[in-house]
C-alpha cells in the first residue's frame, strides 16, 4: 500500500511528532502517491485548505493530504498545471505553514509563517534528493525570504517562485498560463 511505502514513512513519522508536538491543530498527511522522501520538487503553499483536513466537519469531507487529488479548485488547478508543464514525477507539495487555519479567509499571521517556516526546514532535511523548491504564493515567498533564505539550515537548493493555484489568482488574466511556464521551467532544471 502507498501509505506504508518506505518513502513515505519519513514523513509519515514527521507529520504525526509534529502535530503531536503543536496541540490542538490538525496537520495532513504528505500524499503517498507522491515522490514522498525521494522528491526532487518541493512545491510550497500556503496552509492547508478545507478539502484537506478530514475532520473538518465540511459537508464534503476532506481527505487528510496535502494532494493534487483533493476536491477543490486549487488541486485541480495545481495537477492540470502539472501535468501541461509535464511534471509527473520527483514531486511533494506541502505548506509554510503546515496546519490546518481554517476556511481559505483565514490568512497565516507572522509568527505562524516563522513556526511554519522552521518545520518547513525540518521536512526539507528529511528530502536528500531535493534540488527545487517552487515557493507559490506570496505568502510562501515572504516565508522563505524572511525565515530560511539565510538560514544556515538551509539545504542547498534553488528557488522559484510562482502564483498561488487557487481560484483568486488563477482566474486572473495570464496567470494560469504563467504557472504552467514556471513549472516547465522546474521540468527543464530537472534535466
Amino acid at each position: 500500500m502507498l501509505a506504508t511505502a518506505d518513502t513515505v514513512q519519513p514523513l509519515r513519522e514527521w507529520a504525526a511528532a509534529f502535530e503531536g508536538r503543536t496541540s490542538g491543530r490538525v496537520v495532513p498527511h504528505f500524499d503517498p502517491a507522491e515522490a514522498g522522501a525521494d522528491a526532487r520538487v518541493l512545491f510550497v503553499l500556503e496552509a492547508p485548505g478545507p478539502m484537506t483536513n478530514a475532520a473538518s466537519g465540511n459537508a464534503r469531507p476532506g481527505s487528510g493530504f496535502i494532494s493534487v487529488d483533493n476536491d477543490d479548485a486549487t488541486a485541480a488547478n495545481l495537477w492540470n498545471a502539472r501535468d501541461t508543464a509535464g511534471l509527473h514525477g520527483d514531486f511533494l507539495a506541502w505548506n509554510i505553514v503546515p496546519w490546518y487555519l481554517g476556511p481559505a479567509s483565514v490568512k497565516p499571521t507572522t509568527a505562524e509563517v516563522a513556526e511554519g517556516a522552521n518545520a518547513l526546514v525540518e521536512v526539507m532535511q528529511l528530502l536528500p534528493r531535493l534540488e527545487i523548491v517552487v515557493l507559490s504564493g506570496r505568502f510562501a515567498q515572504k516565508g522563505w525570504l524572511a525565515n530560511i533564505e539565510q538560514s544556515p539550515h538551509r539545504p542547498a537548493v534553488r528557488t522559484v517562485e510562482t502564483w498561488h493555484p487557487g481560484p483568486q489568482a488563477m482566474n486572473q488574466s495570464g496567470k494560469r498560463a504563467e504557472l504552467v511556464a514556471d513549472l516547465s521551467t522546474v521540468v527543464q532544471m530537472l534535466s
